[in-house]
């Protein structure tokens, strides 16, 4: 049989047409999202061989969260632009995340009895988001730093206000048999507030930090997302991996309600569609490590959140390779 030159050229491009969306999918799967993943998966699997133990993993998490994750912090803060930011993409991204918590603290709490600092990390999981040590470095990848700023956006935010907020309120709720004067001078002790607060305040006066001084910091920084991604991994490989129905219930909070809440919100007013693109698909990550760094620290059961965690990373990784 023989076949039409044109009759090829058009079976090539219909062919090319269905393969290349997903051919961009897995390319984008395996050389961006996978190996970011995968520092987690081997903690995980260092966890489970007992070739790492959980409290060696706990040094390493509080090392990463107390001094590196400050120096990842401060030089993104101090040297971001505020002016280039679309403060209406972020604020209605802040509208979608208080909406989601507000029904997550609620379901926690009536319909699945959690106690209420369970329900409030529980909460904070569903929407405080992976960002800086996950979607960030993986968007980084893909995109560049360049046409990566929508999500450094969202990272400073979530890194600052949002960040902040559950540091403090979580905090104050798990030692509220302490005086004021107590907290507060704890509170101004920590590192990342520290942190968050030097960047903002040097960023509004003007003031960039010395070339020596961002080198240290971007020294140090680097270390942050793998350390605390391995360190992650080996304290989740001790909790059963087998969803139950508060797994579940919260996991699909994260993964479907937080993102149509967002896609809902940025349908009001207009704005570059590349910013509506990256917010959904920050939104789209999966729950932040911080909500479990700091049930282990001020110890809350964490049977519920660290699963969440786990399968919130796992089942958003097409996701977030479909919408990048």
């Amino acid at each position: 049989m023989n076949w039409h030159p044109q009759g090829c050229a058009c079976i090539q491009q219909i062919t090319a047409l269905h393969q290349g969306p997903v051919t961009n999918l897995i390319e984008i799967l395996i050389q961006n999202i996978l190996p970011v993943f995968s520092i987690m998966v081997l903690g995980f699997a260092m966890g489970r061989a007992h070739f790492v133990s959980k409290g060696e993993a706990t040094t390493v998490n509080r090392i990463a969260f107390m001094v590196l994750q400050p120096a990842l912090i401060f030089p993104l803060v101090n040297g971001v632009d505020f002016s280039d930011f679309y403060t209406d993409a972020i604020l209605l991204y802040a509208a979608a995340q208080a909406i989601v918590f507000c029904l997550t603290l609620a379901v926690c709490l009536y319909v699945m009895r959690c106690t209420f600092l369970e329900a409030w990390l529980l909460a904070m999981a569903t929407v405080f988001v992976n960002s800086l040590l996950y979607i960030w470095p993986i968007s980084s990848l893909i995109y560049g730093a360049a046409g990566n700023f929508p999500i450094t956006a969202l990272v400073v935010w979530d890194s600052t206000i949002t960040f902040a907020f559950f540091i403090i309120t979580t905090d104050l709720l798990a030692n509220r048999e302490q005086s004021v004067r107590n907290s507060a001078l704890r509170l101004l002790k920590n590192p990342v507030l520290i942190a968050i607060f030097l960047g903002i305040t040097t960023n509004l006066l003007g003031l960039r930090a010395s070339e020596p001084l961002l080198v240290a910091f971007q020294f140090a920084g680097a270390a942050a997302a793998p350390l605390t991604l391995f360190a992650l991994g080996v304290i989740l490989s001790g909790h059963s991996l087998i969803p139950n129905s508060k797994i579940t219930l919260v996991s699909v909070i994260k993964l479907m309600v937080l993102p149509v809440a967002v896609f809902i919100t940025l349908s009001i007013g207009e704005r570059p569609i590349v910013w509506d693109e990256m917010v959904l698909l920050n939104a789209a990550g999966p729950s932040g490590a911080m909500a479990f760094a700091l049930a282990t620290l001020y110890k809350i059961r964490t049977d519920t959140i660290a699963p969440v965690i786990i399968w919130t990373s796992v089942l958003s990784l097409f996701s977030l390779a479909w919408l990048a």
